[in-house]
């Protein structure tokens, strides 16, 4: 084979570890990014903490932004305005990036190269917080099984029914497999089965009353038994429970009437009686510990217009330490000048990777903002139908950008905190030709089935019915679909007398 040389012209995508830097902090949620600021402060000795007093200045500031613009970015006190406040439609050109970080590429595309985690919105009722579970179901009741008076043997068979009750308080094994457990496991003192539930009975007595059933009904049952046996319509709640529970599970009332000679008045008073049980005794014991969501963005009205403000306790506000700066030119050792020199780098671009993430941040919460203004002011039901794309043409990023930005960060708002996902919905078509997002969609049919007669509750037809009435035609699948997603139960599981 002949060899030559051939001049060949292309481009390639250098990604320099600077950018992947900026691209992670972006895709981090506020906790996530306290970690790394905390990291990077105690691996970098130029990083430091400023200390600020934000509540004064950025109070004054916000005022005077929003008498010039219907919407007003501002980051904090002392920082300079963002390009995009000087001029809201410039994107964010390849100069600008190079200029900045002196990047070879643009940031659009490499947040399109890296893959993008999905969320989906954070429905409107929805708890802002998760809990950790601070002391066990079964410590509890260890506890109290300490404190009873039992035989030895009689410990052990408590012991053994306790450790087979699971964390919703269901006793999963009978009493002749712990019987037979048991014996294996003790085989010079053999018990029999009325043993095992004499002990089973003592301990479902234990607080709260009903744990360590083995069925839903026998934990009804247990704590009917302790009430006073001179209360009302105790004996029909006993009867009903003990011998037509799936009558009374399917909400069969009028058949439950006819099978139990009651009438409808009688069967409310028995369905009071039966809602002052609790079927899920273990709940109580099990106590959260709240893990609130710290917002990044906050938006409030000022003077009539929205404003959109990064949060400043969302993360420390750090700097660059000119003192330990100012060393690398008077130091001795060429080690100690690189060591301070390489340091002083990585501190900046650090900064600027914190700067340009709130730039962005910012810039796309304003675009939402503006699109969903129906919602800040007249809730759920008025928001406006929005995918990610829109905001991408919008801002000019790219849609996986948008993505990132939006995931697992929450904006403080007057109706509460919810994820930036939340304000992106489908598009519904209407009967008049317009358009009807899904997540106002959703919020109709919470209300509609909130105001419903809990004695006839609306159907999935009913409410497509009503829907179409008023110009959004809406299939029942998809009723029944949103309804799912709300946590609604049927309508034959929300029929009630009471």
């Amino acid at each position: 084979m002949r060899q030559s040389l051939q001049l060949r012209m292309g481009q390639q995508l250098t990604m320099t570890p600077q950018l992947q830097q900026a691209i992670r902090l972006l895709q981090l949620s506020t906790l996530d990014l306290q970690q790394e600021i905390q990291e990077a402060l105690d691996s970098n000795p130029l990083l430091e903490v400023e200390e600020q007093d934000y509540s004064e200045d950025t109070a004054g500031k916000n005022e005077q932004k929003a008498d010039n613009d219907d919407l007003t970015l501002s980051a904090s006190a002392d920082e300079k305005p963002s390009e995009y406040e000087q001029d809201s439609g410039e994107a964010m050109t390849k100069d600008t990036i190079s200029e900045d970080m002196a990047m070879d590429v643009t940031w659009d595309e490499y947040m399109s190269a890296a893959p993008a985690s999905s969320s989906g919105p954070m429905p409107e009722d929805e708890s802002i917080y998760q809990g950790s579970s601070t002391e066990t179901l079964h410590e509890y009741l260890m506890w109290q099984l300490q404190l009873t008076p039992f035989s030895p043997t009689d410990e052990a068979i408590a012991i053994a029914i306790v450790e087979a009750v699971d964390d919703s308080g269901i006793l999963t094994l009978s009493c002749e497999e712990i019987l037979e457990s048991f014996n294996q496991e003790n085989d010079e003192d053999e018990v029999e089965l009325d043993e095992i539930e004499a002990v089973l009975k003592r301990i479902q007595l234990f607080d709260p009353v009903g744990i360590a059933a083995r069925s839903l009904q026998e934990c009804l049952c247990i704590q009917l038994n302790q009430f006073d046996k001179n209360t009302p319509f105790l004996n029909e709640t006993k009867m009903i429970l003990t011998d037509h529970i799936d009558l009374l599970a399917a909400r069969d009332y009028r058949t439950l009437m006819k099978k139990t000679k009651l009438k409808e008045d009688e069967l409310k008073e028995v369905m009071t009686l039966i809602h002052t049980l609790n079927p899920k005794p273990a709940d109580t014991i099990v106590r959260e510990e709240s893990e609130y969501v710290i917002p990044d963005v906050s938006v409030k009205k000022i003077k009539g217009r929205w404003v959109v403000e990064l949060n400043p306790d969302s993360m420390p506000k750090i700097r660059v330490n000119s003192q330990y700066a100012a060393m690398s030119r008077t130091v001795k050792s060429s080690g100690d000048s690189q060591f301070i020199r390489s340091h002083l780098q990585e501190a900046k671009w650090f900064i600027k990777s914190l700067e340009s993430r709130n730039d962005t941040l910012l810039k796309v919460t304003n675009c939402i903002v503006q699109q969903q203004q129906a919602f800040f002011e007249h809730g759920p039901e008025a928001m406006k139908p929005m995918v990610l794309n829109d905001v991408a043409e919008m801002v000019e990023m790219h849609e996986s950008t948008i993505s990132r930005v939006t995931t697992q960060k929450y904006m403080h708002t007057p109706r509460g905190i919810f994820e930036l996902k939340y304000f992106f919905s489908s598009h519904v078509s209407t009967e008049n030709g317009g358009e009807c997002s899904s997540t106002a969609i959703r919020a109709l049919i919470k209300k509609l089935i909130a105001a419903e007669n809990s004695a006839k509750p609306l159907s999935d037809s009913k409410i497509a019915d009503i829907l179409a009435e008023q110009g959004i035609k809406v299939a029942r699948r998809t009723i029944a679909k949103y309804r799912e997603s709300l946590a609604i139960p049927p309508s034959n599981q929300r029929k009630s007398l009471i």
